[in-house]
């Protein structure tokens, strides 16, 4: 059987969320792990850092930024499998800073796209794309044939570095496979997503204030969406496609924040925020994924029901309120 087992890997993007929870499970399945985290002065290696000690000290920590295609090169260097999940993630920010997320989201990806190109031991490349490709769904269950439809700047550059990633793979024979998770939540996870925002809020104070409540989500637990990276760098049939990750169940946020609002065991009302509120032609209403194809090439099915993750989630974020900031808009 294909696996991992003392493969050199490449995660980009690996001090964020997701990020994070793909190294812990490489380190799990005995990858040598390398990983790409951004600079900065005070060498913040996000959430690595949190790491239990002996799996960090298996991870070899590089610093830099995937818009230089230097870094981004011998970064690369004598890796067999990349996972590129280095991205600015905030679908408001990029309505605020559009030039930033092209450079980083679509030019970071055109950078692991060339150093692997020209890389002979590259075995696969897993591009991480987003269910925000999508838009508002046409047809539920969505599958990958599904129309994509850019509403808001962020998606667009999904599209596009998904685009590039299958040209190079018709082009030059790269060994390309797109990851397309549906709404991935967990421990870690900023307030730039739903949940733990209402997390936060519910927890401290009297009132969760959130953008639109109507809008759909098909919400995968963050090892489930770990599990399906590390099952489509090895399987066969993978390469040149498009997989959805997602457990094909749809909440709407409303209904989301008063379930989260009830396991917590208060009493406090959910309420619109308008100034959190997506353009109107921006704002995706429905999202639920068909996995069908995950299942068949991967072998890979979720398997943490909503209510257990979201009490994982509260758990964890209840012991890191100190890391949250409860009354600021975080896009």
């Amino acid at each position: 059987m294909n696996t991992l087992q003392d493969k050199r890997v490449l995660v980009t993007g690996a001090g964020g969320f997701i990020g994070s929870h793909l190294t812990e499970r490489l380190v799990e399945a005995s990858a040598q792990v390398r990983a790409l985290v951004r600079y900065t002065s005070r060498r913040d290696e996000g959430w690595l850092a949190d790491l239990a000690a002996d799996t960090r000290a298996q991870v070899e920590i590089v610093p830099g930024d995937v818009r230089d295609l230097e870094t981004v090169r011998q970064a690369m260097r004598d890796v067999q499998v990349v996972f590129h999940l280095a991205a600015l993630v905030g679908i408001p920010y990029s309505y605020q800073h559009p030039q930033e997320v092209i450079a980083t989201n679509v030019g970071g990806t055109a950078h692991v796209l060339l150093a692997a190109r020209d890389n002979a031991r590259i075995e696969r490349v897993l591009l991480t794309s987003t269910s925000e490709v999508y838009g508002t769904a046409r047809r539920v269950p969505i599958d990958e044939a599904h129309p994509l439809q850019p509403q808001s700047p962020y998606a667009a550059t999904k599209i596009a570095a998904d685009a590039l990633g299958l040209s190079f793979h018709h082009s030059f024979e790269t060994p390309v496979v797109l990851v397309r998770p549906f709404n991935s939540y967990g421990p870690r996870q900023s307030m730039r997503a739903v949940i733990p925002t209402t997390i936060v809020q519910a927890l401290t104070r009297d009132r969760v204030m959130l953008g639109a409540l109507e809008p759909t989500r098909d919400f995968t637990y963050v090892t489930d969406t770990a599990a399906g990276f590390v099952q489509a760098a090895t399987a066969p049939g993978a390469v040149g496609r498009a997989i959805n990750l997602g457990t094909g169940r749809e909440i709407a946020i409303g209904d989301l924040a008063r379930r989260i609002v009830a396991l917590i065991g208060r009493d406090v009302p959910v309420l619109l925020d308008p100034q959190r509120l997506r353009p109107a032609a921006s704002e995706v209403e429905r999202l639920c994924a068909d996995s069908t194809l995950a299942r068949e090439l991967l072998g890979w099915e979720p398997l943490v029901a909503l209510d257990d993750g979201l009490r994982r989630t509260i758990d964890w974020v209840r012991g890191a309120l100190d890391r949250y900031r409860p009354d600021e808009y975080a896009v």
